[in-house]
């Protein structure tokens, strides 16, 4: 049964994800601006695969494709002097190769799913209890598929990305107004490096928000729907877009600086370079997107669970639905243990 009409639902972006893949581009553009060695030791910086079971990356159990490579993207919410946080922002960016499209399938955190050594409970749960490792190990092994690299994301990086790119503009209803001021008095305008007076939103319309004004407003929560959260990121996420693609050369450097201390990941420099040149050379074609757990024809549903609070059931045959947008068919002739190579980067 064709369900093409939910591989291809046009969903809002999450801030996360789009971080990544704009920081991808401006590392892709920067490369041949400037000498290899240089950006090759900053970029080394993000290089963190002290804590990563590399077993679980390398091991191709579930389904993998040479040629499509999945990178897990997670975005924390880790407030300042935290040890310990959530996955706020889960996301596969698929890079396929074959097909050559740039694809983009949101996780919702509150995914009902088996913890390994643990009970069936949010996904955002996995990162809290082992981290990176069993968050992958999580991932692959509810939603049967591989994953080759992570790359995870600090929220606070948000605020100096729009400082460095001297604002963003955003249309604020007046019914945003305060919610945006509750978050900047008591979250965001503490966290940021800010040495002037605080600045709270006086009017609703058009106009340029600063790093700790445009986190709140993207962090309204209990305003009014999901939907309108995600349009208030997407919002953002475009304006910073919009942003990289006006800022003179000669600031890139600054906004590499800004990005790269709230980036880990276990792909080295020349991993990163690649994928960012790959990233670029493909995003012109757009985005594909899924949201998972799949809404349409009853696939997931929103329930109450003693013990686990809110959360959202999928059924298993969408898991079909997942792999074909990320596989397009491509995995058919393969069997359920794919050889090593598919590990390989594009």
């Amino acid at each position: 049964m064709s369900r093409k009409s939910k591989k291809s639902k046009n969903s809002q972006n999450n801030s996360t994800l789009k971080k990544v893949v704009v920081v991808l581009a401006i590392l892709a553009v920067l490369i041949p601006l400037s000498s290899f060695g240089y950006f090759y030791f900053k970029l080394h910086s993000m290089v963190d695969d002290s804590v990563v079971d590399n077993n679980i990356l390398d091991e191709t159990d579930f389904k993998a494709k040479e040629g499509i490579t999945n990178i897990l993207l997670v975005g924390t919410d880790a407030r300042p002097d935290e040890d310990v946080s959530r996955s706020d922002a889960m996301m596969i960016l698929t890079v396929d190769n074959i097909s050559k499209k740039l694809k983009i399938t949101s996780l919702n955190r509150d995914t009902y799913v088996k913890i390994p050594g643990h009970s069936k409970e949010k996904l955002t749960h996995a990162y809290v209890y082992g981290g990176i490792n069993l968050l992958t190990e999580t991932i692959e092994n509810n939603f049967e598929l591989d994953i080759q690299n992570y790359a995870i994301v600090n929220f606070l990086s948000f605020m100096d990305i729009i400082d460095a790119l001297g604002g963003v503009e955003v249309n604020v209803k007046e019914s945003e107004i305060d919610e945006t001021n509750k978050y900047i008095k008591k979250e965001t305008y503490p966290w940021s490096n800010s040495k002037e007076p605080m600045e709270l939103i006086e009017e609703p319309g058009v106009q340029v928000l600063n790093g700790y004004q445009a986190l709140s407003f993207a962090r309204i929560r209990q305003n009014d729907s999901t939907m309108e959260r995600d349009r208030r990121q997407s919002e953002v996420i475009e304006g910073i877009i919009r942003g990289v693609q006006d800022l003179p050369v000669s600031k890139y450097p600054k906004l590499l600086n800004s990005v790269l201390p709230y980036v880990k990941t276990n792909m080295t420099p020349t991993d990163i370079i690649s994928t960012g040149i790959t990233c670029l050379n493909l995003i012109g074609e757009g985005i594909n997107r899924l949201e998972f757990p799949i809404e349409e024809n009853g696939m997931s549903e929103a329930v109450t669970l003693p013990g686990a609070g809110f959360v959202i059931k999928y059924d298993e045959e969408s898991l079909e639905d997942l792999h074909n947008f990320i596989f397009e068919g491509h995995e058919e002739d393969d069997s359920s243990n794919i050889d090593d190579s598919s590990n390989s980067e594009e």
